[in-house]
C-alpha cells in the first residue's frame, strides 16, 4: 500500500504533507491496478485523480484530503482483502477508482454493504448499472457497453456486413460484445474470447485472416491492446481488414504503437481535443504535471475528484451522508467531457464519439474526436435499477 497525502502546502511532488490539524478531514481509499502489463491504466486513473486533489490545494470540498492508493494487482481476492483493510483498519470515508470489472465485481458488494460512498473511476459492469445498483455508488466513467455501442452503430452506418468481434473472457469483455451487437445488425462471423491478460494473438489472427470479414471490432485494454495492434499489423491485416476498437487504441497504448496505430478508430466518451474550457485546462495541467498525454482513464479519475469536491461543497461537508449523496446526484462540477449528468442508477448520461489515433504536431500520439455517434447516451440497464 502506498499512502499519498495531499494538503494545502502540496507542491509538485505528491507525497505526505504536513500542516495544522483541522476539525474535519477526508480519507479516500483509491483502488487501482498498478502492477503488470495493465498498470498503465491504473497509473493514468490515479494521476488524474491526484491532479484533481492537488488543484484543490489538497482539500476536496475544503477538507484536508488524504488518499490511500492501493494496488489491486488485478486479483479479485487480493483486492477484496485490501478493500477490507481500507474500510476496517484505515476507516476511509470514501472509496474511489477500480479499473477492471472482475475486480469491481469482487469489491462492490462489501463496499455497498458497509454503506461507504464509492466513486468509480473506470469499470462499469452491467449488473451494478441494473439490478445491483446502489445509492452509495456513483461513476464518472461509463457503463461498460456504451463506447462499444458507438462502434456497433458506426460499423452499421459504414455499411459493414460481416464482422468478427473479440474481447477478453470476463465481465467487461462480455459487456463489450453485447454493446457492439446491440447496434450492429449485420452478420457476426466469429466471436473470439481470449484470456484476460493474453499477449499472443497468433491463433485469433489466423482465424481472422481465414474468415476475411469486412472489419474487426476489438476490446483489448492496456498491454493486450498494444500487442494486438502490433501483431495485427505484422500479420498484414491492417491494410486489408479495417480495425475498430474501444479501450485498445488510446493514450495508454499509442506511446508504444505509434505510427502502427495512426488512423485506427475507437469509441470513447472523451478525447484530449474536446472543445470545452474544463478539458483544455485539464489536458494542459496534466501534461505539465506528468509529462505525458492523458487518456480517458486519466480524465475519468480527474472527474471523480471534481465530483467529490463539488458535492462536498454543496453538502457543506461529509457529516450528513444523505445530503452528500443527494448533492452528488446533481453532478456539481464541470466535466472534462462537456455534457454530463447522472441517470437514476448514478451512471453517466453523456455523448459518445468515434475517435481517431493521430500524431500531434509536438510528436505525441493521441486520439482526436472524429464524429459524435450518440448525444446524451443513456445506458441499456438503467430500467433494471430499483432507484428512481
Amino acid at each position: 500500500m502506498r499512502k499519498v497525502m495531499l494538503a494545502a502546502a502540496a507542491t509538485a511532488a505528491l507525497g505526505l504533507a504536513g500542516g495544522a490539524a483541522h476539525a474535519e478531514s477526508l480519507k479516500i481509499g483509491f483502488l487501482a491496478t498498478l502492477s503488470g502489463p495493465p498498470a498503465v491504466l491504473g497509473e493514468h486513473m490515479r494521476d488524474g485523480f491526484l491532479l484533481g486533489v492537488k488543484q484543490a490545494d489538497g482539500k476536496l470540498g475544503g477538507l484536508d484530503t488524504e488518499v490511500l492508493v492501493v494496488d489491486d494487482e488485478l486479483k479479485p481476492d487480493a483486492a477484496l482483502t485490501k478493500v477490507r483493510g481500507l474500510l476496517e483498519r484505515d476507516e476511509v470515508d470514501m472509496m474511489a477508482g477500480v479499473v477492471f470489472s472482475n475486480v469491481m465485481m469482487a469489491v462492490y458488494k462489501p463496499i455497498m454493504d458497509s454503506e461507504t460512498i464509492f466513486v468509480g473511476g473506470n469499470a462499469g459492469p452491467s449488473p451494478i448499472a441494473g439490478k445491483a445498483c446502489s445509492p452509495y455508488f456513483f461513476t464518472t466513467s461509463y457503463q461498460n457497453d456504451q463506447n462499444h455501442e458507438a462502434m456497433g452503430k458506426y460499423a452499421q452506418d459504414a455499411g459493414y456486413k460481416r464482422m468478427i468481434v473479440m474481447a477478453p473472457n470476463y465481465q467487461a469483455g462480455k459487456d463489450s460484445i453485447a454493446g457492439f451487437k446491440r447496434h450492429f445488425k449485420g452478420e457476426i462471423v466469429d466471436e473470439l474470447y481470449t484470456k484476460l491478460g493474453q499477449l499472443d494473438f497468433n491463433a485469433e489472427l489466423t482465424r481472422i485472416a481465414a474468415a476475411k470479414p469486412d472489419a474487426v471490432f476489438a476490446f483489448m485494454p492496456g498491454g493486450m491492446g498494444f500487442n494486438l495492434v502490433k501483431q495485427y499489423d505484422q500479420a498484414g491485416l491492417k491494410g486489408e481488414v479495417p480495425f475498430l476498437s474501444a479501450f485498445t487504441v488510446d493514450e495508454t497504448t499509442l506511446p508504444a504503437t505509434k505510427d502502427t496505430a495512426v488512423g485506427m478508430l475507437a469509441g470513447a466518451q472523451w478525447a484530449p481535443d474536446l472543445d470545452n474550457e474544463a478539458n483544455k485546462a485539464f489536458v494542459a495541467a496534466f501534461e505539465k504535471e506528468y509529462g505525458y498525454a492523458p487518456s480517458v482513464y486519466a480524465a475519468q479519475g480527474y472527474d471523480a475528484a471534481q465530483l467529490i469536491d463539488g458535492a462536498l461543497k454543496e453538502a457543506g461537508g461529509k457529516a450528513d451522508k444523505a445530503k452528500l449523496m443527494e448533492a452528488m446526484k446533481a453532478a456539481p462540477f464541470d466535466s472534462v467531457r462537456g455534457d454530463f449528468s447522472f441517470n437514476t442508477n448514478h451512471f453517466p448520461i453523456q455523448d459518445v464519439y468515434v475517435v481517431k489515433a493521430v500524431k500531434r504536431d509536438d510528436g505525441k500520439y493521441v486520439t482526436s474526436a472524429m464524429e459524435k455517434v450518440f448525444d446524451d447516451k443513456v445506458d441499456a440497464y438503467v430500467g433494471e435499477c430499483r432507484m428512481k
